[in-house]
């Protein structure tokens, strides 16, 4: 039989690795890319709505409950972080569209300790820099065949963790009132219709041109539901330090992906650089294993 940590730690594994195949799933949508964004919120509502309502839950939590200003801040910074990221990965390559979001923790800790009013340790330093150094040098490194502007892809990712630390940050405000299953419906339904409105006024088009471009938007919705629900479920059973190391699974699983679907390879440069990154990430992690308000928040999952 399987210890309760032992099955955290294997639920945390299986949603990594749902979350690696996301910007696969991207690319095959077979529309815009902030329109796959709004096929994934579409596709996820229903199993959200579900979630919500079984029963069993504890007194007060079961029913969607009522939105707040606090859910619409969450659902904003989820649409930025989904438009903007899904824009790299189609201007970069799957890898590093992937790893540069990763970037996230680093941005978390940091803006937590500003929050708490800590000073970060020389070791929060060195990640910081280790971290930004490998990101400039996956960004660099690109030899121009790992999309149609890397550079710009790239741009987009490392915005992207900006965008999905505000998200955890407002989440993490969320959590000492409200259950994890109304944030992520009231988020996921509040941003549908901006994910909409930024697909029209970008004029992408809309509705998948295939039926693989169907498949791969529902899938996106299972994705949503199945890996962030999973790590948000271990990583209230596991040391916040070894969540946010194991879901850096993730971009290991989206790179293979790329490299066997779409042919993508990295430079010896960039995989130095991706390297760095998530070594970066690793050592942040350590600097603020002991901080408790800062670690609750640092584990956060890419989108």
């Amino acid at each position: 039989m399987f210890t309760p940590r032992l099955q955290a730690l294997l639920v945390l594994v299986a949603s990594a690795a749902v979350l690696g195949l996301a910007p696969i799933l991207v690319r095959l949508a077979d529309t815009g890319p902030a329109a796959a964004g709004f096929w994934r919120f579409a596709f996820a509502l229903p199993w959200l709505l579900l979630m919500v309502l079984r029963p069993g839950q504890a007194a007060g939590e079961r029913g969607p409950g009522r939105p707040s200003m606090l859910m619409a801040l969450a659902a904003l910074f989820f649409v930025l972080d989904l438009a903007f990221w899904h824009y790299s990965i189609a201007f970069t390559s799957v890898a590093n569209a992937t790893t540069l979001t990763n970037l996230t923790p680093v941005v978390v800790t940091a803006v937590a300790w500003l929050a708490f009013r800590e000073r970060p340790k020389a070791l929060f330093l060195l990640a910081l820099a280790v971290a930004l150094a490998g990101a400039w040098t996956m960004s660099a490194g690109a030899d121009g065949r790992q999309g149609p502007d890397p550079r710009l892809g790239d741009a987009f990712a490392a915005v992207t963790a900006l965008w999905y630390a505000g998200y955890f940050l407002t989440v993490k405000v969320l959590r000492g009132r409200v259950s994890a299953g109304r944030i992520m419906l009231w988020s996921t339904a509040l941003g549908l219709p901006l994910l909409l409105a930024v697909s029209a006024a970008l004029g992408e088009p809309l509705l998948p041109g295939s039926t693989t471009g169907w498949l791969a938007c529902a899938g996106l919705g299972l994705v949503h539901v199945a890996g962030q629900g999973g790590v948000a479920w271990a990583l209230g059973r596991l040391p916040a330090a070894l969540t946010a190391v194991t879901v850096l699974i993730q971009p290991v699983v989206a790179a293979v992906l790329g490299w066997w679907l779409f042919a993508e390879t990295m430079t010896p440069a960039q995989l130095l650089g991706g390297a760095a990154v998530l070594a970066g990430v690793v050592l942040a992690q350590m600097s603020a294993r002991h901080r408790k308000g800062a670690e609750a928040v640092a584990a956060a999952p890419v989108p």
